[in-house]
């Protein structure tokens, strides 16, 4: 096809179409015309008004109002127990509005007495959005529009994410469409402030693409002191640092990420350490929540009279299991025979935490968008685990509508029901890791490395020799810098 063939015009690059390229998108567009046509050159021709990041805004923007129209039950009606759950139209924000001081004007961590339990950045998100609500007191106004505040910030940090996505690689921007309209951040992107973690991730990772690893060492801190993940795209940045024996970028990247980390922590826990301190008790002692493995099997467990998982055999077995998941990760990493791509890594990485962790929260989904749009930009499959995600997310509201109110029989969800589909939101998430896995031993079937590319998100790691691999059994594929006379 025509966007297979390297770039001849001027130096400038050939965009990959995504309905030429890919099969699901090319049968649909057989509605309005067919495909592109096999004369015009996108991103050699000028496009006029309608350029692709112009494109990607609006349907962001469009997608955010989707978002909105799906807690359209709450905002007429107030965010009460059971109905929220059973309107499907639940959102922590005015939870939180309500229980953790902000009506009254506490700022989260640093108010007297405060607890929250999330990270410093996004108790200082929380605390300054209450403070742009007119009025006092928690009354029905306030709640909305507090809710309606953050939702149209988490419209502009997720445009700044598809942006972002966009211009990791110049020659396939239309992968941040799976950004822009994936079903996942319009059903759940407003239930929490994940999205923002999201959106500086996303500029972290751009950084780096453009070899920048400072700038991207900030932003991925800056994420982290939103939300923990994306401090876990270092493990990826690790291993291909040793794969390619090239440690500056993930020294400075991990040290300006840390350096990030601590600057805006330090204010926080000088000025009040017990506030600061309750987010990291809260987490290590919070039993296993809702949708992770450990709470469904003891569901399962406690129906079927089986022994259930103690918290303290949850504390054990969690982070064992994602340990033993990153080994695995690091094998795959450190024995293909063509070095895998830092998307693949990173996607691996914090999808088998989101599988091992103690806690499955329906907006955990926002995290995997961007990175699988990045590992493998493939449509069928995405829409396919997206169909199942809004499964989950469904099922999730109707259980907890169960357990809040035992509210009338039609609207409940029995407990089987509920563990199947958090089953198949893990079968979902597994598989993607297995395809994305199959794309890094067999780069035939990677959809990035078929457009005669090595990386276009690895920054100082694209195009970079093998220093370090290792061969089956220790075979002579091995490559060792350490001992003299190894052979590639």
């Amino acid at each position: 096809m025509q966007e297979n063939q390297p770039p001849e015009h001027r130096g400038r690059p050939r965009l990959v179409v995504p309905s030429r390229s890919d099969i699901l998108l090319r049968n649909f567009t057989e509605v309005i015309g067919g495909p592109l046509g096999s004369r015009s050159a996108p991103g050699i021709v000028r496009p006029g008004v309608f350029t692709v990041e112009r494109v990607l805004v609006l349907l962001t923007v469009l997608a955010a109002l989707a978002g909105i129209l799906v807690k359209g039950y709450c905002r007429a009606n107030g965010w009460e127990s059971p109905t929220q759950f059973y309107a499907t139209c639940y959102s922590d924000f005015p939870e939180l509005f309500r229980n953790r001081g902000l009506a009254d004007g506490t700022f989260p961590v640093l108010g007297p007495g405060s607890l929250f339990e999330y990270p410093v950045l996004t108790a200082l998100i929380a605390g300054v959005t209450a403070w742009l609500v007119p009025g006092s007191g928690i009354t029905d106004s306030r709640v909305l529009a507090y809710f309606d505040i953050n939702a149209a910030l988490l419209a502009a940090v997720t445009v700044v994410a598809v942006l972002a996505t966009a211009r990791m690689s110049n020659r396939r921007p239309w992968d941040a469409a799976m950004v822009a309209l994936a079903p996942g951040i319009v059903l759940a992107g407003s239930i929490n402030w994940d999205m923002w973690a999201v959106a500086l991730l996303a500029l972290g990772m751009y950084f780096f693409a453009r070899q920048r690893p400072l700038l991207a060492g900030v932003f991925i801190g800056l994420g982290a002191a939103t939300k923990f993940y994306p401090l876990l795209v270092l493990g990826a940045i690790l291993l291909l640092a040793l794969r390619t024996g090239r440690f500056r970028p993930l020294f400075v990247t991990a040290g300006a990420a840390g350096a990030a980390w601590v600057a805006v922590n330090v204010p926080f826990a000088l000025a009040n350490p017990a506030g600061w301190t309750y987010f990291f008790q809260f987490s290590a002692d919070r039993d296993a929540g809702y949708s992770s493995p450990w709470f469904v099997y003891n569901l399962v467990a406690a129906r079927l009279r089986w022994t259930e998982l103690s918290p303290a055999a949850v504390d054990l077995l969690s982070p064992g299991l994602f340990l033993l998941s990153c080994a695995a990760i690091a094998a795959v990493a450190l024995t293909a025979r063509r070095r895998p791509r830092l998307a693949q890594l990173a996607f691996l990485i914090v999808a088998a935490f989101i599988l091992t962790g103690k806690v499955y929260s329906p907006q955990f989904v926002v995290w995997l968008v961007p990175l699988l749009a990045l590992a493998r930009p493939r449509w069928q499959e995405f829409l396919i685990w997206q169909g199942i995600e809004g499964l989950h997310w469904a099922a999730v509201w109707m259980y907890l509508g169960q357990v809040t109110s035992a509210g009338s029989s039609q609207h409940n969800l029995d407990m089987p029901y509920y563990a199947l589909a958090v089953a198949g939101h893990m079968a979902a998430v597994g598989y993607l890791m297995l395809r994305v896995t199959w794309d890094i031993f067999d780069p035939a079937y990677d959809p990035i490395r078929r457009h005669h590319v090595d990386d276009p998100h690895g920054g100082p790691f694209a195009g970079a020799p093998d220093w370090f691999r290792l061969g089956p059994g220790g075979s002579s594929r091995s490559l060792l810098p350490w001992k003299a006379g190894s052979n590639a």
